[in-house]
């Protein structure tokens, strides 16, 4: 009977011939229709101008506009300013490979709604160039993204917490002991509140790291100081590294500024040092590089662990794949996904000696 069946599928299968399929000027009327006004994708043909020349009929469900509201008006009108102005500095109108972008799209209440948008730019017969767009609600996505985010966070912070509040508490005696010295009317108390303040401003600084961690994550990418963000990140994670023996060492330039969301930057880097920091068992350097050409900026995260077999390089960005005991598998894919919105990429290489490099690339201030 099985058999039987397995036959008749074959038979079914091996039925057809590519003359029996259909092309798409083939397609009934209909069809297009429905793909169209049912489809999930948002499809838009415009000039070079940016006016809006045809839309799908996915239009009145996927933002609410009518789509006779849109045609001829100006896409631009639509998105966000940070988004238009990032598209007309980088969209090449002579590549005919589709080109990805993150766009904020204002819907007809007046929210802005993030797309996975695909530019392609066409040639029609008159010779004229029309920018076709494909754009797909990720909303969902970048909520999961999100929660998954959060929850790395909170881990994070978990696990920093004893190494902190044993850091905090030796300032914090240090401070008891001064007071009660003053209470007892010693002298040269300028120079004992000189000490106090600096003490305060440790616990300060380290408690206000803690907290940038249980932030909810943030979508505004600005002009960021590189050096800025790798010292508070350094700041956080000292304790740990002097946990383990190890010394932290930023090597970075004052001046040099990428466009981020600081508060997702931060977290990349949080993963990729605390993951360095436990992989160094027997203590030892973890270096931080920051140079830049032209068109990146490269931050280089390089430590002396015990580095990452070759066969397992290509699966550390894969969610839930760990090489950590009690490791969730998703800090590097948290961190891919972070490095793959901002248009960087993330190179894990493995050093020729001992250890690995996580290699970040970035554009630079210059590329926007």
């Amino acid at each position: 009977m099985l058999n039987h069946v397995d036959d008749d599928n074959q038979e079914n299968e091996t039925s057809y011939s590519n003359n029996d399929t259909l092309t798409t000027d083939q397609l009934p009327k209909s069809v297009l229709q429905a793909i169209t006004k049912h489809g999930f994708d948002l499809i838009t043909v415009c000039d070079i101008s940016g006016h809006i020349l045809f839309l799908s009929d996915s239009i009145e469900r996927v933002l609410g506009y009518e789509k006779n509201e849109l045609l001829g008006t100006s896409v631009f009108r639509y998105i966000l300013q940070e988004d238009k102005e990032y598209i007309v500095k980088h969209i090449d109108l002579h590549q005919t490979v589709a080109q990805p972008y993150y766009i904020h799209i204002r819907n007809d209440v007046g929210k802005y709604i993030i797309f996975e948008t695909m530019i392609t730019i066409l040639k029609w017969h008159d010779g004229r160039k029309y920018i076709l767009t494909i754009s797909r609600d990720i909303s969902d996505k970048k909520q999961a993204e999100e929660m998954l985010i959060r929850s790395e966070k909170m881990s994070i912070a978990g696990q920093l917490a004893a190494g902190i509040a044993h850091e905090i508490r030796n300032p914090l005696t240090s401070l008891k002991g001064f007071v009660q010295l003053l209470q007892a009317g010693i002298s040269s108390k300028e120079e004992y509140y000189k000490i106090m303040i600096d003490e305060i401003e440790k616990i300060n600084t380290i408690t206000s790291e803690l907290l940038f961690i249980s932030k909810p994550m943030t979508d505004e990418k600005n002009l960021e100081n590189v050096k800025e963000m790798l010292q508070d990140v350094v700041t956080l994670l000292q304790t740990q590294a002097n946990l383990y023996d190890i010394q932290l060492t930023l090597n970075v330039s004052d001046k040099l500024d990428i466009y981020c969301d600081r508060s997702q930057m931060k977290q990349v880097f949080i993963n990729l040092i605390k993951n360095a920091i436990e992989e160094m068992t027997n203590g030892g350097t973890i270096e931080i590089d920051v140079t830049h050409d032209d068109k990146w900026c490269v931050i280089s995260i390089i430590d002396e662990g015990p580095g990452v077999p070759k066969h397992l390089l290509h699966k550390l960005k894969e969610p839930f794949f760990t090489t950590k005991k009690n490791g969730t598998g998703l800090g590097l894919m948290i961190s891919n996904q972070i490095i793959d919105n901002h248009q960087g990429q993330l190179d894990i290489q493995s050093n020729p000696s001992k250890g690995s490099t996580f290699r970040i690339y970035l554009p630079n201030s210059s590329s926007y």
